[in-house]
């Protein structure tokens, strides 16, 4: 921490050497808009001096900050109009390759066809607090790109250089815990996004037990900002429920008996870090540390919500069922539904076999799993292990999953080929428990064909 607050001042006090050169220059003007931002950013792209340029990178993103989203996405659309690859140098690369090719002229065509703007976002991140300004500047990018296909270029390009600064080498496993600085658990309330946590007690429940572990990975250029963190119970069994591992008045298990680690909420912290991936390297990893506190621990298990399937239930047009069950499915908008016992029995013989198919079988346009959840999981080589009736009664969990849970299992053996299936063959590991409900789905279809 030392070192890295050494840097951050010394990094500090040569932008502010810098900012007093460009003072000498003229007075600046808070209020400039987008078209004198980018003149700006010509001018951090010319080279000049260490201080000058880290002090103008500073004020690139402070005169950012003071744009509107209009004038935001008029930037945006700057950077993919006018600072792409410079074309004559490319078209002389291209040329030189095409008359004689060797390694030399690979690799000038290949730093020729860079675009303009990536070197610029390298200059900005050289600023004091440049990466966690970079990472909010592509949160805004991402907002502001929809109908606007032309910022996909800016964003490709945000996303390579962030992908390489935020690459697992760098990326450091800190066990959240009560004794944790407060700036850092407010962030874990905030940012909770699968079960809501309520206030400062219950957010204790969840880290401070025996049975009862977070961690979360930090960047160095964010040392007080979990990028993701995950949640663990410590059970005896493979839950089937979230409401008994969240009450309050839960009995504690000693981790002398514990078997199974059940990871029941991971949340991504930094929206503009979409897409960059981190969650396979958080559960392996704290797969490893579990193991090394814990080596009794059998199973490692998530107890995971089902996020797309009442929107698939309601609006896709593959869903196997008859009208009458179409009907049936109706009663899934009362709020109480699942309280009626007979109601309940009748929708689960509906609904488990469904989601199976769901699971197993159901794909989007483009050959998709529909769930993102079950993306995440299984493409990390975790198994389907079992799907849970009832699991969430929560409200949220009745509106987005009629109440259905699932347990993903990841065994560490199968991690590997249960990866590759998926990734190549779009093959879902699955247990013997879950595919017979598939079967029972398969009868249902027969007898819908038949009838």
């Amino acid at each position: 921490m030392s070192s890295n607050a050494f840097f951050s001042d010394l990094l500090a006090s040569i932008s502010e050497r810098g900012r007093t050169l460009l003072r000498r220059g003229g007075p600046s003007d808070a209020k400039q808009d987008a078209s004198e931002l980018n003149q700006l950013c010509e001018a951090v792209l010319s080279g000049r001096g260490e201080a000058s340029g880290t002090a103008m990178a500073r004020e690139v993103l402070d005169r950012y900050r003071q744009l509107d989203d209009a004038g935001r996405l008029s930037f945006f659309e700057t950077l993919a109009r006018d600072y792409g690859p410079d074309r004559e140098r490319l078209a002389q690369a291209i040329e030189a390759w095409r008359s004689q090719p060797s390694d030399e002229d690979a690799s000038d065509l290949h730093f020729a066809s860079e675009p303009r703007r990536q070197e610029l976002i390298r200059r900005l991140n050289r600023a004091p607090g440049g990466t966690s300004e970079l990472v909010a500047l592509r949160a805004d990018l991402l907002r502001l790109m929809n109908g606007h296909k032309d910022l996909a270029a800016v964003d490709r390009d945000a996303v390579h250089l962030l992908s390489s600064w935020f690459n697992r080498g760098f990326l450091v496993l800190r066990r959240i815990d009560w004794q944790t600085p407060a700036n850092i658990l407010e962030q874990i309330i905030r940012y909770e996004a699968v079960h809501e946590i309520r206030d400062w007690d219950d957010l204790r429940r969840r880290i401070d037990p025996v049975d009862r572990r977070c961690y979360a990975f930090f960047h160095p250029a964010l040392v007080d900002e979990p990028l993701i963190f995950v949640e663990v119970a410590l059970t005896e069994t493979i839950p089937a429920a979230i409401a008994p591992l969240l009450a309050e008045d839960r009995p504690l298990v000693p981790v002398e008996r514990a078997r199974t680690a059940v990871f029941y909420s991971i949340s991504n912290t930094q929206r503009g870090l979409g897409g960059i991936s981190f969650g396979s390297f958080l559960i392996k990893q704290v797969v490893e540390e579990l193991r090394r506190e814990l080596p009794k621990l059998e199973n490692f298990v998530t107890l995971s919500p089902v996020p797309g399937f009442v929107t698939w239930l309601k609006q896709g047009n593959d869903v196997p069922v008859t009208d009458e069950e179409r009907a049936l499915l109706e009663n899934l908008d009362r709020p109480d539904w699942f309280e009626d016992a007979e109601l309940a029995s009748k929708l689960r013989a509906v609904l488990e076999p469904l989601a199976a198919y769901y699971f197993l079988k159901a794909r989007t346009p483009k050959g998709r799993l529909i769930d993102s959840v079950a993306r995440f999981h299984l493409g990390n080589g975790a198994r389907l292990e079992r799907i849970d009736w009832l699991g969430d009664l929560s409200p949220k969990g009745l509106r987005e999953s009629a109440g259905i849970m699932v347990n993903y299992l990841y065994r560490l053996e199968d991690i590997e080929k249960n990866h590759e299936a998926y990734a190549n063959q779009g093959e879902v590991a699955a247990s013997s428990a879950v595919k017979k409900l598939l079967k029972t789905e398969g009868r249902r279809l027969l007898d819908m064909r038949l009838s």
